[in-house]
């Protein structure tokens, strides 16, 4: 049995993500997205369930440049998971004294249209997860934005899902120690490039992959710290890293960058 970090407490979309990616794993919580990465650095844990992407708010900005810091830890895994968000109460409190709403940032961000329709003049207040968020509840004025799969004695949650979109879903990767071996399958492929600061160098590395038909499912951009100006390029493409002809096209895409990162196959 391995052991598995992921952000904590009990209940987060986290933990319920790395109860659906690794069922037969000793899960350990973790307060932060950093203590999470560097568990799985240091040997505490053998791997880690983070989120990197949501439909509604983009990118997780922090986990994405952790990936990029940690050293030699790669994605190996992917899974999209289904949220479902729901304003949780102290059974009896009249949501019409609402005075402060705890959650993480990002279903704070996800609910923000209902929040300033509903709770124009609530105090919003981020917390580390969605499942910390509910241990602050302690009166009638607070509530939380949690998962619809919490469940609490003397806790209810809203008959709605209160997210401004409904096609609501949040990409997370397996993280591991080691590297992307040559005989790797995989169905995609997630890389950082950065480049030289002259028109046309981001063209320069995407050419490569339109000649050797890779197709791009997402790219992103990063401000550089220290580096004002320049910025990181991370990019998912859909392809078989076993396969030689797809690591070619890449190897073309590393001699265009400035710099290149292999961050997972999976």
């Amino acid at each position: 049995m391995e052991k598995c970090a992921y952000l904590g407490p009990c209940g987060s979309y986290s933990h319920l993500a790395a109860t659906k990616m690794r069922p037969q794993d000793e899960l350990s919580a973790y307060g932060n997205f950093r203590s999470v990465m560097n568990a799985v650095e240091t040997g505490e844990c053998d791997c880690a369930v983070i989120p990197i992407e949501n439909t509604l708010n983009g990118g997780v900005l922090q986990n994405i440049d952790l990936l990029h810091a940690a050293e030699g830890l790669v994605a190996v895994e992917e899974m999209t998971l289904p949220l479902d968000h729901r304003l949780a109460t102290l059974k009896g409190a009249d949501r019409r004294g609402i005075s402060r709403i705890y959650s993480h940032e990002q279903p704070l961000a996800q609910c923000s249209g209902y929040l300033a329709k509903n709770f124009p003049n609530a105090q919003l207040i981020a917390t580390s997860s969605t499942s910390a968020s509910l241990d602050m509840v302690a009166s009638f004025t607070d509530a939380a934005i949690v998962g619809a799969h919490v469940k609490r004695e003397g806790v209810t949650l809203s008959e709605e899902n209160i997210a401004d979109g409904k096609n609501n879903f949040t990409h997370f990767l397996l993280i591991k120690r080691g590297t992307v071996e040559k005989t790797v399958h995989s169905s995609k492929i997630y890389f950082s490039v950065t480049c030289i600061h002259a028109s046309g160098a981001l063209l320069d590395i995407l050419e490569p992959m339109r000649a050797g038909g890779l197709n791009m499912t997402k790219i992103q951009s990063r401000p550089i710290k220290d580096r004002t100006g320049e910025y990181r390029f991370f990019i998912e493409v859909e392809g078989d890293y076993a396969d030689g002809r797809v690591r070619k096209v890449l190897d073309k895409v590393k001699n265009s960058a400035k710099s290149f990162k292999l961050l997972g196959a999976y």
